[in-house]
């Protein structure tokens, strides 16, 4: 092979592996994206303080209902063919009802009722005194939205969705549903996004802070989604794992260039 071709060979073979390598370097950048914030959603300090929240029923929203006061009357239905250990196949169970587009939900004897737009403590309120004026006395309304639930996903042991089962749910409480975090996971790095498509706000926590359980933001929120980011070690390995895996074959395709390039100058 005449020389000047092998040294035009080993020029180009230098270049495609230095091309290689600026490419991996940028790789793991471009990757790791997630929810970070550049003026499309509002950051929020996980310090900052909020109002409690309280969720507001809305279209198509699922609850569940019972009376306290008798629970054979009403609210509830014979239990179906699936028992509880311990409790009578005969036991009623709380009967769900579906708030309708037009924000009304159908009861029992009352018909349709509106309740979209206000919350659990106000709906409660007024499905209990519509009851006591109608067929009931003194009714106690024990009333739960059963479709509520949050995304987690990220550096945590079991991601997927899952149900808020109560009123004061928070970060902590879903995490360790969750199995906790992986090894790669950053406690310092845990967010939540909020607000849905239309007003989006991401809200930073540090878990290794002990004033993040006091703070009021960490009560979730029906459709959060919650992600824990990769720790520094997590990154370094995963971006030297990446460096290895791109560059190896450059540097087979350059060892085989330098032997060509040394067998034809001999």
């Amino acid at each position: 092979m005449p020389l000047k071709k092998t040294k035009s060979l080993f020029r180009s073979t230098i270049t495609a592996v230095t091309l290689l390598l600026i490419g991996t370097s940028c790789s793991y950048k471009q990757n790791q994206v997630l929810f970070e914030t550049h003026g499309a959603a509002n950051s929020t300090s996980s310090m900052v303080g909020s109002a409690p929240y309280e969720y507001k029923i809305q279209t198509q929203d699922i609850i569940q209902m019972r009376n306290l006061q008798d629970i054979n009357y009403v609210v509830t239905v014979p239990g179906g063919g699936g028992s509880t250990p311990g409790a009578s196949s005969n036991a009623p169970q709380p009967q769900t009802y579906q708030v309708e587009n037009d924000s009304t939900v159908a009861l029992p004897v009352l018909g349709k009722v509106k309740i979209a737009g206000l919350t659990k403590l106000e709906a409660t309120k007024k499905i209990q005194g519509l009851y006591a004026r109608t067929v009931l006395k003194n009714p106690i309304i024990d009333l739960r939205i059963t479709n509520l639930k949050v995304s987690v996903f990220g550096e945590v042991r079991s991601p997927g969705s899952y149900m808020l089962t109560s009123d004061k749910t928070n970060l902590i409480d879903v995490l360790a549903q969750a199995g906790g975090l992986t090894e790669k996971g950053d406690e310092k790095k845990v967010r939540i996004v909020r607000g849905g498509m239309t007003d989006p706000q991401v809200l930073f926590f540090d878990l290794n802070d002990f004033r993040t359980v006091s703070n009021p933001a960490i009560v979730l929120q029906s459709q959060d989604i919650i992600y824990v980011a990769q720790n520094r070690r997590a990154i370094k390995n995963e971006k030297m794992q990446d460096f290895s895996t791109i560059v190896q074959p450059g540097l087979l395709f350059l060892n085989t260039a330098l032997l060509i390039f040394t067998i034809a100058r001999k």
